[in-house]
């Protein structure tokens, strides 16, 4: 069974920094990605990351986020500096299956909540 399990969201200043993880479990991954959704908005792409880490960040956060992962962990990560109020969302990790039962599967965490304080 697959899961991804989303940690180190929080309440910080702006200008200030936060890091979340994201670990998966169940499969083997390919792309690792965070997505966000503010109130009110559709859900965004902020960075994703392949196996062999190549990356594509939003232009909205390029140069204040950075995402990397591990691959023997299975963990994605998500820095995030200089953070302003309208990075404020939920942000939720995807992580797509390569496994022969659920190839090209998308598979989604829960979320956790980024707010930032101006």
């Amino acid at each position: 069974q697959v899961q991804l399990v989303e940690s180190g969201g929080g309440l910080v200043q702006a200008g200030g920094s936060l890091r979340l993880s994201c670990a998966a479990s169940g499969s083997i991954f390919s792309v690792m990605a965070w997505y966000r959704q503010a109130p009110g908005k559709q859900r965004e792409l902020v960075a994703a990351i392949g196996a062999g880490g190549s990356t594509n960040t939003a232009d909205s956060v390029k140069g204040r986020f950075t995402i990397s992962r591990d691959n023997a962990k299975k963990t994605v990560y998500l820095q995030m500096d200089s953070l302003k109020p309208e990075d404020t969302a939920v942000y939720y990790c995807m992580a797509r299956s390569i496994a022969p039962l659920d190839y090209g599967k998308d598979y989604w965490g829960k979320g956790t909540l980024v707010t930032v304080s101006s």
